[in-house]
């Protein structure tokens, strides 16, 4: 159970506001489980009354690999009823050999889980993934091969297509726990309206499709220093994109203090415009014992010029149960002198685990 009180802000023209939530889950069976949802927010931000989103899913294994994923919802906000529902039904196959997973997932017109937030609103998705993975007993090097396809194809309510993706790809696992990987993709586009992507620079309103290519070595993570680095080159709308990036980077500089850097670079050339997009960040960890712990985080955004900081204190005093402090900076780098604070919190969380 969870409530939440927040206060006026008549500058943001924001009305004091309580959130509710109340969740119930039970196991079932072996290995399965079910569980409800209920949400209630007393001003809606569709409009002047309350707001309630509720809910039921499962999650029902069988045998080792074979899971079905699976939910419904609907929302109650003030103005016309109906077309408020959203659903997911999803077979998972994960087996070490091959992998097959099918899902449909569907939001209606009207949608509105005020509490939470959705990626994407009023859409059908269709979507497979099959998977192939041999271990060659006959090359001493690799651990494993694995072949997979992907494809997603993504409808307005009333059928007409909005995005696809196709996808191929190729992996190998090697047996010193590095891994390699290549993948084709075709991708689809449709926008109804034109937006801005950087400063200046607008993409029409089109159907655009394009082709991408991605290249990706993992470092295993047994290495001082390990995480992935991709590459990635083809069309990007109406344009060309050329990506740089690593992901899940981790330095080891002793056993009790971690420095995970990240860093994404975007070369967009588009014939309305060209621009290059930075995101910079680098996240240190200190383990002052084996149950307390402090964290640090920069990170700079050129498409947002912006800086953040957050640091964090954790301290588990008993099993499962927490006490954190967390401060966060955000600053615009845009101008030339220091960077002027846009926000900053101060959070102070106590949570207490019950055996019942």
């Amino acid at each position: 159970m969870l409530d939440i009180r927040t206060a006026d802000a008549p500058t943001a023209q924001v009305a004091a506001t309580n959130f509710g939530v109340v969740r119930i889950k039970r196991d079932i069976l072996r290995r399965s489980a079910i569980g409800v949802i209920y949400g209630d927010r007393s001003i809606s931000t569709a409009g002047n009354g309350a707001s309630r989103t509720y809910g039921v899913d499962g999650l029902f294994s069988f045998y080792q690999n074979l899971n079905i994923n699976t939910y419904f919802a609907g929302t109650e906000t003030p103005g016309p009823s109906g077309h408020d529902t959203s659903y997911r039904a999803q077979l998972d196959y994960a087996a070490d050999r091959y992998g097959v997973q099918i899902e449909r997932l569907a939001l209606d017109q009207r949608f509105n889980p005020d509490i939470g937030f959705v990626r994407r609103s009023a859409f059908t998705r269709n979507s497979t993934y099959l998977r192939y993975s041999p271990r060659p007993r006959s090359i001493a090097a690799v651990r494993k091969f694995t072949w997979d396809f992907q494809y997603d194809y993504i409808t307005d309510p009333g059928g007409r297509l909005e995005s696809r993706l196709g996808q191929l790809g190729f992996r190998t696992e090697f047996e010193s726990g590095d891994s390699i990987a290549g993948e084709v993709a075709s991708l689809y586009e449709s926008l109804d309206e034109p937006f801005e992507i950087a400063s200046g620079v607008v993409i029409p309103v089109g159907a655009y499709g394009y082709p991408e290519t991605h290249f990706q070595y993992d470092f295993g993570a047994q290495r001082k220093v390990s995480g992935s680095v991709a590459l990635e080159h083809g069309a990007f709308y109406n344009g060309t994109r050329t990506s740089l990036s690593t992901s899940r980077g981790r330095v080891e500089i002793t056993p009790q203090i971690i420095v995970e850097p990240g860093l994404t670079i975007d070369w967009v050339d588009l014939p309305e415009g060209h621009f290059v997009n930075k995101l910079v960040s680098a996240r240190t960890s200190y383990a002052l014992t084996p149950r307390m712990s402090t964290s640090a985080l920069v990170q700079y955004n050129s498409s947002l010029s912006s800086l953040d900081t957050s640091l964090r204190f954790r301290w588990e005093y008993r099993p499962g149960s927490d006490f954190f402090i967390v401060y966060t900076d955000n600053r615009d780098s845009a101008l030339t002198r220091f960077p002027t604070l846009r926000n900053r919190a101060l959070v102070v969380k106590l949570t207490r685990l019950f055996r019942m």
